[in-house]
């Protein structure tokens, strides 16, 4: 009799059993589109067996282990930062490149295009009123042009610097709420499969702004690093970053007065900004420091925009003030025809202005030479829509192949950016699918697990029913006896 009540308890415990890792399936179907879920498996464990020892043996169950595969996961968290930083890349660039129309009907090209053919009408006519009105005007509209184009110039700075702002508030956000997340765990939260799936959903977010090192701890925390080398979390102390806007002073400043460089700060006020490239973070200071100056100019460059304003400028002065509006006696010479913020080497394009005290009849076109030219200057500032001297030339280009340069260069970043954002895209996927296969639930294997624990749990069921019966028998030969 004992024998069979302990057979009755094997079974009835096997249902048990059962019972659990049927919870197990049906919470994994049912969070099978939890981002961040990882399919958990409860492990049978055999109990001992020896009759003759009294050990009746049967199922146990083991642990619910959960499938997550780290390197899977710090796999995907990396291809995510690199296809943050390609769409910060392209959405940037393509802010950038609206700056730049490359055509002759708007912008700074237009503007050129109409001074030119400004100074080609008075060459011709060199004493007529109207065309020398022409030319004002012509300048005119390229100060604007260039007044213009620095002014998006510095909207896409100023929206760029929020933008990095934005992101470090991102950053803080996300690592509070995993420093939250590290006290639930530590209060006994290890082995919650939906914390668990609150933390990889919280990292992946993560790993879009920057680059993160994940490190988990042995008592289920998880320490992350900016960079490999700054602390953010550990356990469940935060370390914020922060950013700031400060001018270098190593090298010396070239140009004091230029705009600031942006700044990545640790909790302790280190300058991380160096180590910050990866993500979203990464591109904006790209952005920020490196591309933005190169035509705005900062503390160690004057920038192509304003090298050029100036040098168009200065050229188109240069010229005028060495000519004579009339040959005398005595002779009267030229004035500048373009004033500027000559204190301020990056702010030339932004302070490009028509000399308000030049009139239409102060322009000199005469060149005294000799040989003196009634109309030898304003020939001279014709020729400069395409330059037949270094004089009327820029880096040995035209000023319009100069700009056409500058365009250019912003469309090759912008092409270079869509293809890595191409590429990132699909390795994003790849990692993201590889990931999936490791720890995703799988519902056509969850539907086999159920099918093959029903079967189990009908075949001890029938055998408790069995041994009930037996068990009844027994007792009711017992009392007859």
């Amino acid at each position: 009799m004992a024998g069979l009540l302990s057979t009755l308890g094997v079974a009835s415990g096997a249902l048990g059993v059962y019972d659990q890792a049927f919870s197990v399936v049906q919470n994994n179907v049912a969070n099978s589109s939890t981002p961040g879920y990882a399919d958990q498996e409860m492990q049978f464990d055999a109990a001992q067996f020896d009759p003759e020892a009294g050990l009746v043996g049967g199922v146990q169950a083991g642990q619910v282990q959960s499938t997550r595969d780290r390197y899977a996961e710090q796999a995907v968290r990396q291809q995510t930062t690199l296809l943050g930083s390609a769409n910060q890349l392209v959405n940037s660039l393509t802010s950038l490149q609206s700056v730049f129309p490359v055509t002759a009907n708007t912008g700074i090209p237009s503007a050129l295009n109409q001074l030119f053919q400004a100074f080609s009408s008075w060459s011709a006519s060199p004493n007529d009123g109207t065309a020398r009105q022409s030319v004002l005007n012509g300048a005119s509209a390229v100060a604007t042009a260039f007044q213009q184009t620095a002014s998006q110039l510095t909207s896409v700075a100023n929206d760029t610097e929020q933008q990095i702002q934005q992101t470090v508030s991102d950053v803080n956000n996300l690592v509070s709420q995993l420093q939250a997340d590290n006290v639930k765990i530590r209060n006994g939260g290890q082995k919650d499969a939906g914390l668990d799936a609150e933390v990889t959903n919280t990292l992946d977010q993560l790993s879009q702004y920057v680059d993160i090192t994940v490190l988990p701890q042995s008592d289920g925390t998880k320490t992350v690093l900016l960079n490999g080398q700054t602390a953010l979390l550990v356990g469940a102390d935060q370390y914020q970053i922060g950013t700031d806007l400060n001018q270098p002073s190593s090298p010396p400043p070239v140009y004091p007065s230029g705009p600031s460089s942006a700044q990545i700060l640790a909790s302790d006020g280190t300058d991380i900004t160096a180590q910050t490239t990866g993500g979203q973070l990464g591109a904006l200071l790209n952005i920020y420091n490196n591309v933005l100056p190169s035509y705005l100019g900062n503390s160690t460059q004057q920038g192509s925009l304003n090298q050029m304003a100036q040098q168009f400028a200065d050229t188109v002065n240069n010229l005028l003030t060495s000519g004579n509006v009339t040959d005398g006696p005595p002779a009267v010479p030229g004035s500048a025809l373009f004033t500027y913020d000559g204190s301020n080497g990056t702010n030339v394009a932004q302070s490009l202005a028509v000399n308000p005290a030049i009139t239409p009849s102060q322009l000199a076109a005469i060149d005294p030479g000799p040989p003196e030219v009634s109309n030898g200057i304003a020939l001279q500032l014709a020729q400069m829509a395409n330059p037949q001297n270094s004089a009327q030339q820029i880096d040995n280009l035209s000023y319009t192949q100069f700009y056409g340069n500058m365009a250019a260069e912003v469309g090759s970043q912008l092409s270079n950016a869509k293809t890595a954002q191409q590429v990132q895209q699909q390795a994003v996927t790849q990692a993201q699918n590889i990931r999936q296969q490791a720890s995703g639930v799988s519902l056509d294997q969850e539907a086999t697990e159920m099918v093959q624990y029903q079967r189990a749990y009908q075949a001890n069921a029938q055998m408790v029913t069995v041994l009930d019966q037996l068990s009844q028998d027994v007792i009711s030969m017992i009392q007859q006896g």
